[in-house]
């Protein structure tokens, strides 16, 4: 007699890893710490509310946003040979999943080589890793052991079972200060074993043209984005942001190699955030850093992998060189 068949829900295991106040629970500090240097910055962490989810699925979709369509054309023409150079690992951990669209181009390619027994999704939103968790689980019949956490805090606590690909897909890397990037480097090198990889998205150097053209798109979207972590800061610390009262700049830094995203103040204003007890004064024409996206070429990112205890296994790009997938390995 054939042993029973799982149901979907004994295939899934979700560990949420959230402090007390939630996903935004550091915000007080963080924005206090931001707002009160020289030069005022707010973490891009808190941009991803419900509508700055739904604008950046926008974004992704924009003419002029190229990295998603670069990505996805290099899983969906290379997926055999990142597994195979894998060697064909049995466990895939994906580190800001979201709803997993593009994962599901490697796990297809992990289940024709016979290999894929299961897959864990890490995201900060509880909801979308339940509901990716069930997906995948029903339509590949596999584990899955999702994780509601920020991955970047809560990197150790990623399944041990493998051979395991540890993914970071979207160009996400770019948006990790330098400092910040080789630490998570490093913290990954620590938890590779000798049959584990790492799979990481970067967006590569290029003309200035493109790569502003990326971050202010003629319909507005990225500028929508931007600006929409004030009204996260409006509704969650009870600040008085006036969205109109800012624009949106994006530019290319050649020297550092990302693309500065800040706000600029139109008008001399004075901000309170009264959760904080804090009033925030802006000058006309003062710019507060959102965030940076940095761009990556193969012999500089593989120079930061040697710093952080890796070694570059394969390269992979699209056609156009606009992106490319690297495989890592801890080195020896």
């Amino acid at each position: 007699m054939d042993s029973p068949t799982n149901t979907v829900a004994e295939q899934i295991t979700i560990d949420v890893h959230l402090p007390p106040g939630g996903p935004l629970s550091g915000m007080a500090a963080d924005v206090r710490a931001g707002l009160t240097k020289p030069f005022k910055e707010l973490s891009p962490r808190y941009f991803y509310d419900r509508r700055g989810s739904a604008l950046f699925e926008e974004i992704t979709d924009l003419p002029e946003y190229y990295p998603t369509r670069a990505e996805r054309a290099i899983l969906e023409h290379r997926s055999s040979g990142i597994c195979a150079a894998a060697g064909d690992p049995t466990t895939l951990i994906e580190l800001g999943s979201g709803s997993a669209v593009k994962t599901r181009v490697l796990l297809d390619a992990l289940e024709k080589a016979g290999c894929l027994e299961a897959y864990a999704p890490v995201d900060i939103s509880e909801q979308i890793t339940r509901d990716t968790a069930e997906a995948i689980a029903s339509e590949y019949g596999i584990l899955v052991h999702g994780l509601v956490c920020d991955f970047e805090r809560d990197l150790e606590r990623m399944p041990l079972s493998g051979p395991r690909v540890i993914a970071l897909l979207g160009g996400t890397i770019g948006n990790f200060e330098p400092a910040q990037r080789a630490s998570f480097l490093a913290r990954v090198a620590n938890l590779l074993g000798p049959d584990d990889h790492f799979l990481l998205g970067t967006d590569l150097v290029k003309d200035r043209q493109p790569l502003e053209a990326a971050y202010n798109d003629a319909a507005g979207v990225t500028a929508a984005f931007n600006k929409n972590v004030l009204s996260v800061l409006n509704r969650e610390l009870d600040a008085d942001f006036d969205l109109d009262a800012f624009e949106h700049v994006a530019f290319w830094d050649a020297e550092n190699l990302w693309v500065d995203i800040r706000l600029r103040s139109l008008a001399r204003q004075v901000i309170e955030i009264s959760s904080l007890g804090m009033s925030v004064a802006f000058g006309r024409g003062e710019e507060m850093r959102t965030e940076i996206s940095t761009k990556f070429a193969r012999e500089g990112l593989a120079g930061i992998y040697a710093e952080a205890g890796l070694e570059m296994v394969e390269w992979w790009t699209d056609a156009e060189d606009l992106f490319a997938l690297s495989l890592a390995r801890r080195a020896a």
